[in-house]
């Protein structure tokens, strides 16, 4: 089990929970944020500080986002487990499902 980035992220990208990590497994990708779903410890201390109520633990996902399970696991296919999102900073790409969406948040 691990803790999820939804909708409410999606070109909003607030990184309160990066500051809170404290396993640096919350990465930055284009529009939003992915929590490595290996690297994460399952503490939880990203999910009070979100302001936009995006993260949720993966069983507790409301149902019209469960596809941001699927899509927070995919993003990481590529990169494998880098160890730490500080090592890489921004990058530059979104899981195709982020990546389709129209603009959120405006």
């Amino acid at each position: 089990m691990t803790y999820v980035i939804a909708q409410p992220c999606v070109d909003v990208k607030d990184k309160a929970c990066i500051e809170e990590c404290p396993v640096d497994c919350i990465y930055e990708g284009q529009r939003s944020l992915y929590i490595h779903p290996d690297e994460c410890v399952d503490c939880g201390a990203c999910e009070p500080v979100c302001p936009v109520e995006a993260i949720f633990y993966e069983d507790d996902t409301p149902e019209e986002w469960k596809d941001y399970y699927k899509a927070n696991v995919e993003f990481f296919d590529d990169l494998g487990s880098p160890g730490g999102a500080s090592k890489l900073g921004l990058i530059e790409r979104d899981h195709a499902f982020i990546a389709g969406l129209p603009p959120q948040n405006q």
